[in-house]
């Protein structure tokens, strides 16, 4: 097992910066009763790009860094986040997906961050890369616009072994500037994600960078939801260097991990979810991923670039009514 970086530990200087500078990022610090800190991002708090920014750096663990910018897509001018990491497997699915479906009663959230690499949730992906942490705090991060309740933070001291007060929960709303962001700066973890689906052993990747549009806000979660996906789909770009010894194969896999590899490719978002009668497993899953993937053989020197930024796709999922 990888122990040589604790993503909790690197991740709480960061939780550290954001608390102690609250009011500039825009959060709101509570503490629960049974002394675990919430982080609300964007329920009552106003949040903002900065706290988009470090929460994402949190979600990766420490071992990557965020910086927001702006691109041109098509015709469009668009706020975006740009990520790289030289540790880009534990930054991503060591820390960053978003694979912690927490349920507790009627209280339904994606879990993500550092937390997950103590609570090995979901176990078979820290197996796969050979890495689990180590460390007396833990930080998960919740999509959702709902306050936790008590019994599910009981549940999430006891996966991750933590005490109450070294427990901190980051709540990110999808309708929200700072939920937006971070959703964006998913952009990597999202190509990796795709080319493990496609044949891609994760850990050959050495380092990896990517860029996505943030989307503008809409004030229905539905909305918000579908606008957070077509910014990855149809406008990231994600870039891995690897090393790989079969060129060939490694070729192969590289064209059908890009969104454009899809059938459902092509439609905004919340059409594709319409159609699937609002049920995300009833959706082709090739679609979830970049719009363009750039692949760097460090064995070779050779690179390969496949997929399309897609700005009517954008415009569309966008609501840009002046084009």
């Amino acid at each position: 097992m990888k122990e040589a970086l604790s993503v909790n530990r690197l991740a709480w200087k960061l939780l550290e910066k954001l608390c102690v500078n609250s009011e500039f990022y825009g959060v709101k610090i509570d503490e629960t009763s049974s002394g675990a800190t919430i982080i609300d991002a964007g329920i009552t708090a106003k949040g903002g790009f900065n706290a988009g920014k470090v929460i994402t750096e949190i979600c990766m663990g420490g071992c990557a860094k965020a910086r927001i910018t702006c691109r041109q897509y098509g015709e469009l001018e668009l706020p975006s986040i740009f990520v790289h990491s030289d540790h880009p497997v534990i930054a991503t699915l060591g820390s960053q997906y978003a694979g912690w479906q927490i349920k507790e009663g009627d209280y339904f959230a994606i879990g993500s961050g550092p937390a997950r690499a103590l609570a090995l949730k979901p176990k078979d992906i820290y197996e796969k890369i050979g890495y689990k942490d180590d460390f007396d705090k833990a930080i998960v991060v919740l999509e959702t616009d709902k306050q936790p309740p008590e019994k599910l933070l009981e549940r999430l001291l006891k996966d991750c072994h933590v005490l109450p007060e070294n427990l901190a929960v980051i709540l990110t709303p999808t309708a929200s500037i700072a939920g937006a962001t971070q959703v964006s700066g998913r952009i990597v973890e999202t190509g990796i994600h795709k080319l493990g689906k496609v044949g891609l052993d994760p850990n050959v990747i050495i380092y990896a960078w990517g860029i996505a549009p943030i989307a503008p806000i809409h004030p229905k979660f539905v909305k918000a939801m579908a606008r957070t996906n077509d910014a990855i789909l149809y406008g990231g770009i994600a870039y891995y260097a690897v090393e790989y010894e079969n060129e060939e194969e490694l070729k192969a896999i590289e064209e059908k991990a890009p969104s454009k590899a899809s059938k459902s490719y092509g439609k905004p978002f919340i059409e594709i979810f319409k159609e699937a009668g609002y049920d995300f497993y009833k959706i082709d899953p090739n679609l979830f991923a970049p719009a363009i993937i750039v692949v760097n053989n460090l064995k070779t020197g050779n690179t390969f670039q496949n997929g399309d930024i897609n700005a009517n796709a954008l415009a569309e999922s966008f609501g840009f009514k002046n084009r």
